[in-house]
């Protein structure tokens, strides 16, 4: 079964085939500068090269445990763009589609060694004018770019430019044949400067089937206090997480739709779509559906960097697998702890096994539970998964 063409507008047909990948996230990556001491900017004497990149993160993580995952973007002609597309494709990712602008340069920026909730926090970005500002709907392929399970897409890539809000309205727009809209809301004040326009981000999640946002970005952006107050702002899509910080994280999630589909790992819309399919249409379902509370873990803080992407991919890993509501939450968690206990915006996740193992815990045991820098490779170290992990 193949896909009719439709360049012209990004927009998938009604019709779709049986997705040939898991997951195709698409958003700007940029090469990351981290300083190798602690201190401001300006004292820092040297850097490490890296990667990061909201949707590159998520692609990069599912592939690291085995998932089909496929990254778009544009980058440019520069050693920058040379140097992502092969770190990209080191973790596994497919980077076929992501397309070189040899007129705009790769993004770049430099950060402190501190937590980005803290005061002393520096980031400087170097993206105005990037490759990946220029991405329109234009010149995307549909059969990549609507050729997964799912397709996973940031509120970052609205904020870039006007084309690339312009590709966002209409990517989240609802329509037949789509796979499972992903959305991360990814609230950044220093790319939103008049909170007023960041308001379009909660039209963006609307015509979403899968939402992650934080509490805290909802009511800086929205002036939403509390889970329930988001999911009655955002009542459309299937399936919504907030994330409460350290405290853990809800996911709201309708149970069934009118149509006898009974959730988003079941059923399918415009052709078969293996076990994860979107919503083909409106607003559908009754308003009630269930709420789903999980704690997050105790961890030792390294970086705060990336915990987000990790998290929700981890979420969607479980999402892809039909894991039950608790698990996914659990998953999220454990694969934020990943990104949490390391330095930098990449962590490898724990293995499949071992991450099933934790997040079968009862909740005694999860509450209990301590993760130190180098616990993901605690499953071949002989300790019991309620004990604390020490560090490596």
């Amino acid at each position: 079964m193949t896909r009719s063409s439709n360049a012209g507008d990004g927009q998938a047909p009604d019709g779709a085939p049986v997705p040939d990948i898991d997951v195709v996230c698409l958003g700007e990556s940029m090469v990351t500068f981290l300083p190798r001491l602690p201190g401001r900017l300006a004292d820092v004497p040297s850097f490490d090269r890296a990667i990061g990149g909201a949707e590159s993160n998520v692609a990069c993580t599912l592939a690291r445990t085995g998932h089909t995952t496929r990254w778009i973007s544009r980058v440019g002609t520069d050693g920058f763009g040379d140097h992502l597309l092969a770190a990209i494709a080191d973790c596994g990712v497919d980077v076929r589609h992501v397309r070189r602008d040899p007129l705009r340069p790769t993004g770049v920026y430099f950060r402190t060694a501190g937590d980005r909730a803290t005061g002393t926090h520096e980031v400087a970005y170097y993206r105005a004018g990037s490759a990946a500002s220029a991405m329109t709907a234009a010149d995307l392929d549909p059969a990549a770019l609507y050729g997964g399970r799912i397709l996973h897409l940031s509120g970052i890539t609205a904020a870039l430019s006007a084309d690339c809000l312009g590709l966002l309205t209409a990517l989240t727009t609802r329509r037949p044949g789509r796979p499972l809209l992903s959305f991360d809301v990814n609230y950044r004040p220093g790319l939103w400067r008049d909170t007023a326009r960041a308001r379009v981000l909660l039209d963006l999640a609307r015509g979403a089937d899968l939402v992650f946002v934080g509490d805290d970005e909802a009511r800086d952006a929205w002036g939403l206090h509390g889970p329930r107050a988001i999911r009655q702002a955002l009542p459309e899509p299937h399936t919504l997480v907030v994330k409460q910080g350290r405290a853990g994280a809800t996911v709201f999630r309708r149970t069934r739709e009118p149509d006898g589909r009974r959730d988003d790992a079941t059923g399918t819309a415009g052709g078969r779509r293996g076990d994860v399919t979107g919503t083909a249409g409106g607003p559908r379902g009754d308003a009630t559906g269930t709420a789903t509370f999980v704690p997050a873990l105790d961890v030792d803080l390294v970086a705060a960097t990336g915990a987000g992407d990790a998290f929700a991919a981890g979420f969607l890993s479980a999402t892809l697998r039909g894991l039950p509501d608790r698990a996914r939450l659990r998953h999220g968690h454990l694969w934020a702890a990943a990104a949490l206990t390391v330095p930098g915006d990449l962590a490898t996740p724990p293995s499949r096994p071992y991450a099933d193992r934790l997040a079968a815990l009862d909740d005694p045991a999860w509450e209990r539970l301590h993760l130190a820098p180098g616990w993901t490779d605690a499953d071949t170290s002989g300790h019991r998964a309620d004990e604390e992990v020490p560090t490596q």
